[in-house]
């Protein structure tokens, strides 16, 4: 299934997106340092199972607009309008909310401010209160980005290959199947300056600790949580902290599995996902 198939402009910016199948909508929203493809898994068989799929790459990641001037922000926060933006061109008063990572943080900010749009919520391996960016990511922010940059195309995919592989669990599976696809994306003469531009740049716990203090109000509508048991980007303390901070939340570690769950995982997750967006129609 070629996932992206469209472009629409939103907010004067290029987004890649794509629409599958018919019935109740889901939207997947995926992380960093990923894109949509990190759902090839998993999409297909939502929309066997009943369910209109939406994706999109994020503002300056994946197929998206990598936008040259760097005034333009491509962080969490600013996501949030690119997503009503879509919801507007796809005609979607409300939908599913599935999320990763920072996209998970994208989710729950969307769902506090615009609590109607979302019918339920999902957060898989999200970033949450001040667990972003990891200490070695600070240093590298805090020292500036520019040498960073400027790194040998070699020496920037070795780097980044060695860091996405500990990701997942099954690092043999990753190297056959993923790997090429996740660098492919950050490297390059324009993928590589993007991804220090408009991903790490903005790598920014202010954006989930200013809602620490609303995560109660995700109550008003179904929450699922679900965590690799290995995932070392971030650690199961983090979700079962936000479980604890949502009411009736559910809560699903799964063993064997890392940080990208869907690579290791991608039947369990999906499982979850329509085993959980069911329940609330039964």
């Amino acid at each position: 299934m070629e996932l992206l198939t469209s472009n629409v402009v939103i907010n004067g910016q290029r987004i890649a997106c794509g629409i599958h199948g018919e019935g109740n909508p889901i939207i997947l929203i995926h992380g960093t340092p990923s894109h949509s493809y990190i759902w090839r898994n998993v999409a297909p068989a939502l929309e066997e199972a009943g369910y209109r799929v939406h994706l999109f790459d994020l503002l300056g990641f994946g197929r998206s607009e990598r936008p040259r001037d760097p005034s333009i922000d491509t962080s969490v926060s600013a996501q949030i309008d690119i997503l009503r933006g879509l919801m507007t061109y796809w005609k979607l008063d409300s939908a599913h909310i599935v999320s990763h990572d920072i996209g998970g943080a994208i989710g729950m900010r969307f769902a506090i401010f615009y609590p109607k749009m979302v019918q339920s919520l999902t957060l898989i391996d999200t970033v949450s209160y001040d667990s972003w960016p990891s200490v070695t990511w600070r240093e590298r922010i805090k020292s500036g980005l520019e040498a960073l940059t400027a790194t040998s195309d070699s020496e920037h995919r070795k780097s980044f290959g060695d860091q996405i592989l500990t990701a997942v669990y099954n690092k043999e599976k990753m190297k056959k199947e993923a790997l090429a696809q996740y660098l492919e994306a950050i490297s390059g003469p324009i993928g590589q300056a993007s991804f220090f531009q408009h991903q790490v740049r903005h790598y920014d716990s202010r954006h989930t600790e200013e809602i620490d203090h609303r995560l109660q109000e995700l109550a008003e509508m179904p929450v699922q949580i679900i965590w690799g048991e290995n995932d070392s980007w971030q650690t199961p303390d983090g979700a079962h902290r936000l479980h604890g901070d949502i009411p009736g939340s559910t809560l699903h570690i799964l063993a064997e599995c890392g940080h990208f769950a869907m690579e290791d995982k991608p039947a369990e997750i999906t499982n979850l996902i329509k085993g959980f967006i069911a329940a609330q129609s039964a």
